[in-house]
């Protein structure tokens, strides 16, 4: 007979426990990708770019000359040249001394003496050395995820491979929580992380202190199991394999979520339901990946609340918002529907000593859809 996991008569504030799962972690090493498999990774340190285009290119088909040199000219007072002007094509580099590209009916070549009917500009149909990427310029802002305009960036300087930070994850899924797992998933690759998905064999500890691998990743997730019901295991299979640093989280939703280590690999037991899953997730799991990958804090943005919320001292509360004009609208505060899930654009925290914010209030949100 299994015994059920119970939660500690006093939960555990989530910025204790997130500082206790995020002691001692330290980014993991950089590696480098193809740039076909960097696409959301977190950019680590790289050299300066050279210049693109390294000299002056032709953007139009075209005579390359010299715009000083056809000052005056036009199909009145033609300007007789000694030497026929060369001639370009588009994405060509630009020949030494000439510094536009005139169009073909601007010179005429039909009698012995070639003639240019037209003026000119300095630079006109003609691309700058260094006006796509300057000479000395930085790849990536170490510490911002890759996007898929840095990778249209890199390859025009030429570069197939990124210096980047990627690490991996391993979602454990104890049967039942097939939902949220796939949503875990989903979203860590969007963070940037190798995935490695299991299920345990069972929901008894046996089976999912089986699946409790730590080799091979930074990090490790379990979902679902986390609760006190009579089939809720994975808290005690967590005891058994390592440590359990918190387990009864003041976090609505999300109270049964548990983080702990297993060795040096730091374990975060998600709730299986949606949405306690996805709140323990976004307070919890993700700083944990951030701080792995070593990507800079993450962006917020700040609007004044188009109504009150309203929350509960002593437990933090997740709060969905989605934007209306300049303000955020509150969609749900603490009891979160899929419906409004789905719907948010961003999400906050009500800490656990506040009794929530005024109308009007400005708050500084985390953007759900980047």
């Amino acid at each position: 007979m299994t015994t059920a996991q119970r939660l500690p008569v006093s939960l555990t504030p989530l910025e204790a426990a997130l500082d206790a799962v995020l002691r001692g972690l330290v980014p993991v090493a950089p590696r480098e990708l193809p740039l076909a498999e960097a696409l959301h990774s977190i950019a680590a340190e790289m050299p300066a770019l050279r210049a693109q285009p390294p000299r002056d290119v032709a953007v139009s088909d075209g005579w390359a000359m010299c715009a000083n040199d056809l000052v005056g000219a036009s199909s009145y007072a033609p300007l007789p040249l000694g030497e026929p002007p060369v001639w370009v094509e588009a994405g060509e580099a630009m020949p030494d001394g000439a510094d536009c590209v005139v169009d073909a009916d601007v010179v005429d070549g039909s009698s012995p003496i070639v003639q240019v009917l037209g003026e000119a500009i300095p630079g006109q149909g003609v691309r700058r050395a260094g006006s796509d990427i300057a000479g000395g310029r930085a790849v990536m802002e170490a510490g911002q995820p890759v996007l898929p305009r840095d990778l249209l960036l890199l390859r025009a300087a030429g570069l197939d491979r990124l210096n980047v930070r990627r690490s991996r994850l391993r979602v454990v899924n104890i049967p039942g929580g097939q939902v949220s797992a796939q949503f875990v998933a989903a979203a860590a690759r969007m963070a940037g992380a190798e995935i490695v998905c299991t299920e345990a064999a069972g929901r008894d500890v046996a089976a999912i202190t089986a699946a409790l691998d730590p080799h091979a990743c930074d990090l490790l997730i379990t979902i679902g199991g986390s609760g006190v019901g009579r089939t809720d295991a994975a808290v005690t299979a967590l005891a058994g394999r390592g440590e359990v640093l918190a387990h009864g989280i003041a976090l609505q939703p999300g109270r049964t979520a548990a983080v702990g280590r297993i060795g040096t690999t730091p374990v975060v037991a998600l709730p299986g339901a949606p949405d306690q899953a996805f709140a323990a997730w976004c307070t919890i799991a993700i700083p944990v990946l951030d701080r792995l990958s070593g990507r800079r804090p993450r962006e917020t943005l700040g609007l004044p609340l188009a109504r009150k919320v309203a929350s509960s001292v002593g437990v933090a509360e997740i709060v969905l918002l989605a934007r209306q004009q300049d303000a955020w609208l509150p969609l749900a505060i603490g009891d979160l529907s899929l419906d409004a899930i789905a719907r948010a654009e961003a999400w906050l925290v009500v800490s656990g000593a506040a009794e929530g914010f005024a109308a009007g209030t400005s708050v500084d949100a985390y953007m759900l859809r980047e």
